[in-house]
């Protein structure tokens, strides 16, 4: 991070803050790689929280506080500035304008979710799967879904809002889970269509099955998880389960979000563990995320069975 690079960023906030969004999205999105000396920083719009997310130890740390805090918060209808330490271990968050917050509802799609801010790592929701889930959304009328590392339920809240005829969450964080069931009553949606496993999946597939079979099965894995999900190894055994999962017209939508990984990594598994699937498409990602290379960003890939 360099003065100009800085001097960069606070041109294109002041651009963006101009006309602010409506709904929560992305202001600044570096980790694509399209403004040299600002890859380790994002900037996202919470509808009047502003969260920087510093991703690796600047020494221009002091002159990026600084910055932030010369632009007029107040007269672009910010309450609230928060600068996130991804670096540390705690993902430690400074509140340079206003106060701490814990919790905030935001909107997407005019669909309501409930985020954490300044206690852990990940707010919640990942602001580049919105078109993701505007996709499931559109797709669930009168569909069973199974949502695979469910983590807050956002899939389940597009597809219910969808008109899905039930949906299944599965995470073994049984905390995330809690706060989809939040999501859905926010939303003002019968939870006696959703289901919530908190369970491993990869010692829980009797119980996957014996709900299904499923019209939509969505898999959004963690790239690494500690103890329990390692992109290279597990991905190729859920897909593998595929068959047995799907009705005979079923639908996949499977995501991978490690930029060292292209969309063939999964093409060519599905192809190798679950042959009777197609591919169909590559959902767009949002014009927010941009990437230098369309293989390191988000991947959200269709398959249809036949």
């Amino acid at each position: 991070m360099t003065p100009e690079a800085l001097a960069t960023l606070h041109a294109h906030l002041l651009t963006t803050l101009a006309d602010a969004p409506v709904e929560t999205r992305r202001l600044f999105h570096g980790r694509g790689r399209c403004w040299p000396g600002l890859e380790q920083l994002t900037v996202d719009w919470l509808q009047g929280v502003v969260l920087v997310a510093l991703f690796k130890e600047t020494e221009q740390l002091e002159a990026l506080r600084q910055m932030l805090l010369q632009i007029d918060w107040a007269g672009v209808g910010v309450r609230t500035v928060a600068l996130q330490h991804r670096y540390l271990p705690q993902s430690t968050t400074e509140w340079l304008v206003g106060d701490a917050i814990d919790e905030l509802t935001i909107t997407e799609g005019g669909l309501r979710y409930l985020i954490d801010l300044g206690r852990k790592q990940n707010s919640g929701l990942f602001l580049d799967m919105r078109y993701g889930r505007n996709w499931v959304r559109e797709q669930a009328k009168g569909q069973r879904v199974l949502n695979l590392f469910a983590y807050t339920c956002g899939f389940s809240v597009a597809a219910i809002e969808g008109g899905a005829d039930h949906v299944v969450n599965l995470d073994m964080a049984r905390g995330a889970l809690s706060r989809g069931r939040d999501n859905h009553r926010l939303n003002g949606h019968d939870l006696g269509k959703v289901t919530f496993l908190g369970h491993d999946l990869f010692k829980s597939w009797a119980k996957v099955t014996h709900s299904g079979p499923y019209d939509l099965v969505i898999i959004d894995p963690p790239s690494f998880q500690k103890g329990s999900f390692l992109l290279t190894k597990d991905y190729q055994r859920v897909l593998r389960r595929l068959p047995d999962l799907l009705t005979a017209q079923g639908t996949v939508l499977a995501c991978m979000n490690d930029p060292a990984f292209g969309e063939d990594f999964l093409i060519d598994g599905v192809t190798r563990e679950a042959p009777g699937l197609r591919f169909v498409q590559r959902l767009e990602n949002p014009p927010e995320f941009p990437d230098i290379d369309p293989q390191s960003g988000l991947k959200a890939l269709v398959f249809r069975q036949g």
